[in-house]
């Protein structure tokens, strides 16, 4: 059955020139029958008639719009010759319904006007004597009651395929839209996580750099110092391959997690632990908490957070040898203050000058970029006096 509709949805044109050959056998027998009631001989204008609406039938499909016309001059041919009604005129609710529901706007007008005034034409031309004129006109009312039925339905027709063409165009649309939102959300999140792995390569690095200059330095003069710098080198490279082991994780997997086994979520608490491995690598560092410590959001907490470990591994990178840090967070009201500086010799120019023309000052970008995903301001750059500056303020809500 199947096959079958398939083959009739192929070749809609054979399909209607059976219809068509069907319908000039309904014509023929009504012809010879109506030949044998009267006695005489039909006209000869009726045989090109009936094939030209069984034609009308055949290709209505094909070419709606001179189907129409070719059935407009039949049936005008009909009323000038005096054929009167057969079953081929039942071509002209087809052709009617064909046109309304996919030919052209001019041709669905003029299929209306033809089929409103066929009823009436053909009462008027062939008209019972025996009937009063009043009763003629309402027997032609009633017969254009099916060429405006067939003109509705063909309408409809038309206006429903131009919904569902419009409700297809429209998740086509939306399903485009969902692939860029989706393409511009795995970009946002390959950009966090670039971030994620330039800070922990970037902080993680530098201590085990630090560690490994000392322990180097005092390898022959105090063998115990150096070898607890090379266990906290061990421990600090144990610690950045298992984060970037999560990080890569989630890039071969394209997960997103928010929290769990992909992505660390360093908080505030942690800062302690932070400055403390700082200062086992060599770098005094003064932490103080000023205000009255609350609950933050999570996005919020990993941003400070990430900001106070770049901003001490920038000290590293470029304050000196000699060089010491402060960390301040403050509790305000309405935000989450962070202050960092450091006593060194700063960074150059174009590490904080947007990133720089040569590509570096990534971290700085990073960032710019983390303190504006919470609706933060960032001013980094050189302190008065010597040294670098970086001030964050981030807005804090409820964290229910």
């Amino acid at each position: 059955m199947q096959r079958l509709y398939d083959f009739l949805r192929r070749y809609p044109t054979w399909v209607d020139s059976f219809w068509a050959v069907v319908l000039f056998g309904f014509s023929a027998v009504s012809g010879t029958a109506s030949q044998e009631d009267r006695g005489s001989d039909l006209p000869a204008v009726m045989i090109p008639i009936v094939l030209m609406l069984c034609l009308v039938v055949a290709l209505r499909r094909r070419m709606p719009e001179k189907m129409l016309l070719l059935a407009v001059a039949a049936g005008l041919a009909q009323l000038a010759f005096d054929v009167s009604q057969m079953p081929a005129d039942f071509a002209m609710l087809v052709i009617i319904y064909t046109v309304a529901a996919d030919g052209a706007p001019w041709a669905s007008r003029i299929a209306l006007i033809g089929g409103l005034s066929a009823g009436l034409l053909a009462q008027l031309r062939w008209q019972v004597e025996s009937e009063s004129a009043a009763s003629n006109i309402l027997v032609g009312v009633f017969q254009t009651v099916p060429f405006a039925l067939a003109w509705v339905l063909g309408d409809s027709i038309r206006t429903r395929r131009a919904y569902l063409a419009q409700l297809e165009e429209r998740a086509a649309r939306l399903e485009k839209e969902r692939e860029a939102q989706s393409k511009v959300a795995v970009a946002a999140e390959r950009a966090r996580i670039a971030r994620e792995l330039h800070d922990v390569v970037a902080h993680n690095v530098s201590v085990m750099v630090v560690q490994a200059d000392g322990a180097a330095y005092v390898l022959d003069s105090a063998p115990d110092q150096a070898k607890k710098a090379l266990e906290t080198i061990s421990g600090t490279g144990r610690q950045a391959l298992a984060e970037m082991r999560r990080l890569l994780g989630v890039l071969r997997t394209g997960e997103h997690q928010e929290s769990g086994e992909y992505v660390p979520q360093p908080d505030v608490e942690q800062l302690d632990d932070l400055i403390e491995q700082c200062r086992t690598s060599g770098l005094p560092v003064d932490f103080k908490i000023e205000g009255t410590p609350r609950p933050l959001p999570s996005g919020v907490e990993l941003t400070a957070y990430r900001i106070v470990q770049e901003a001490l591994t920038n000290t590293r990178k470029h304050g000196g040898p000699n060089a010491g840090a402060s960390v301040r967070l403050v509790y305000f009201d309405d935000g989450l203050g962070l202050l960092v500086e450091d006593d060194g010799k700063g960074a150059p120019h174009e590490l904080y000058e947007e990133g720089g023309t040569d590509g570096q000052g990534h971290g700085l970008i990073g960032m710019r970029e983390r303190v504006g995903m919470v609706g933060g301001t960032l001013d980094a750059g050189p302190r008065p006096g010597g040294g670098f500056r970086i001030s964050a303020l981030l807005p804090l809500k409820s964290a229910h």
